[in-house]
């Protein structure tokens, strides 16, 4: 009985072993698939970008040894309601560190990621990401440190060039960001959470992302690449280990990765870029036009055949499209022989075009389809005007985003900008103007973001009064200012 036991044992120990040879042998064949080749050889890629952009990908280390103070409590006894966001919000540009009560003895930190332009040094990053520094260090993969010196920002793009002092630096080079399709892989390297040369891998989600309220001029790269505070400023690659994006925000329930962030594409950063090495500044086309989009019911009451180009809801007066022949009415169907999809995508063309260009765009007015020529002006002059408008008044305002909506008790279709600073002893203080109410209008003129607001509070000149209509929660009045 035991020997029957025994040799039964024997013959199912070998019957197993012989199944696990076979296995074996079957899953080493396995290995040498085509398919998983083909994986392998995918997974090269990855590793050849990550071994050759690492090097030009430095984390940024900023110091604000005097933060700004925060928004005026004034005699009215009124604090910013901004002191009271959550992570959330903090994080909608990654790098900005949750807010405390500030130690004004400590410098603040903040950072963010950056990477090399040229071999002499530029380095390209977020704005926000420099903002208010007094120091800034360029830290590489090796551990070694650099301080930089900060040559311009863009704020209305959310860009900012840096020089590090020497020579050789690797670098990264621009690819052409219009010729990208969605589905292409994304590589991003950035110092996500200070974890420094941290390579993660999507692809292009969507392209030309805009109305995301996060900075002036939108037209966003979408990838599900996992991007996190820290890697702000950081390059989104593709395959060829060329930038196609700079990183910038992430939609996000909890400051960390949701599987959408955004990145600014390559054209217009290294557009920015360039002017700024030049110039130390970026000079922008205006046209001078307040548009809105064609949907079908505004293409139904102008007789087009489908919802296509940018409705001109008002011209403004001696600007160059007043001069060109452009009129209230019009529908612009093409720039410079490109159609015109959206009101945002014509207002970035025309902005990332120099003053003095000549532009021609293709109207339809009144049924009938005409071409007109218009000399750009020059937007930096307007927004010096509507700078020195916002001085006069006494305030600062930021385009309304979802998350300060739900903060300020606004709704999602409420449309604007927020005042995030008022000047103690200002018209604006006087008038009860406090941060966190929501500009809507400017002398009756609607207001729905950053570029309308300048246009029309570069409009009051030297008068002595401005009128605004101003929303609170569920409020909205009226608020005359007496100016300075």
């Amino acid at each position: 009985m035991f020997g029957r036991y025994m040799f039964s044992l024997y013959a199912v120990s070998s019957a197993l072993l012989y199944t696990m040879n076979i296995e074996a042998k079957d899953s080493k064949a396995a290995t040498n698939s085509p398919e998983v080749n083909y994986l392998q050889q995918i997974s090269k890629g990855f590793t050849n970008v990550a071994k050759q952009a690492t090097p030009a990908v430095v984390f940024i280390r900023c110091e604000v040894s005097n933060p700004e103070p925060e928004e005026m409590s004034g005699p009215y006894g009124y604090s910013s309601p901004f002191d009271n966001f959550g992570d959330d919000f903090l994080n909608r540009f990654f790098g900005i560190p949750p807010r405390s009560a500030p130690n004004r003895q400590a410098p603040q930190i903040s950072q963010g990621s950056g990477f090399f332009i040229s071999s002499d040094g530029y380095v390209v990053t977020n704005s926000h990401v420099v903002k208010g520094a007094d120091k800034i260090t360029c830290v590489f993969d090796e551990n070694r440190e650099l301080e930089a010196t900060l040559i311009g920002t863009d704020p209305q793009t959310d860009l900012a060039v840096l020089k590090v002092e020497g020579k050789d630096f690797p670098y990264l080079d621009f690819a052409d960001s219009d010729q990208i399709d969605v589905g292409e892989w994304a590589i991003a390297i950035g110092s996500p959470f200070q974890l420094e040369a941290t390579v993660t891998v999507g692809v292009v989600s969507a392209k030309g992302r805009q109305n995301l309220k996060i900075t002036d001029l939108e037209d966003f790269l979408q990838t599900d690449a996992a991007i996190n505070p820290g890697n702000s400023g950081g390059p989104l690659l593709n395959l060829n280990s060329d930038v196609i994006g700079v990183n910038t925000a992430i939609v996000s329930r909890s400051g960390g990765y949701m599987g959408i962030g955004f990145a600014i594409p390559s054209n217009m950063a290294k557009t920015i870029a360039n002017q700024i090495i030049e110039k130390g500044s970026v000079t922008r086309g205006f046209i001078g036009v307040s548009l809105q989009p064609v949907d079908k019911d505004i293409a139904d009451a102008f007789g087009l055949p489908r919802p296509e180009g940018a409705l001109v809801s008002e011209v403004v007066k001696d600007s160059p499209a007043d001069k060109g022949g452009l009129k209230q009415g019009d529908i612009i169907l093409k720039c410079n022989d490109n159609p015109v999809k959206s009101v945002g995508g014509f207002r970035n063309e025309v902005s990332l075009m120099s003053p003095g260009s000549k532009v021609r765009i293709e109207i339809n007015r009144k049924g009938q389809v005409m071409t007109l020529t218009i000399v750009l002006g020059n937007a930096t002059d307007k927004l010096a005007s509507s700078s020195t408008a916002q001085q006069r008044l006494g305030i600062e305002v930021e385009p309304l985003t979802p998350q300060m909506a739900r903060q300020l008790g606004l709704s999602a279709t409420d449309v604007g900008v927020v005042i995030t600073k008022v000047r103690p002893g200002s018209p604006a203080a006087m008038s009860g103007l406090r941060p966190g109410y929501l500009i809507q209008a400017v002398n009756h003129k609607r207001v729905e973001d950053i570029n309308d607001f300048n246009e029309t509070i570069s409009d009051i000149g030297q008068k002595n009064r401005v009128l605004l209509l101003i929303k609170q929660h569920n409020v909205t009045r009226f608020y005359s200012i007496k100016l300075e």
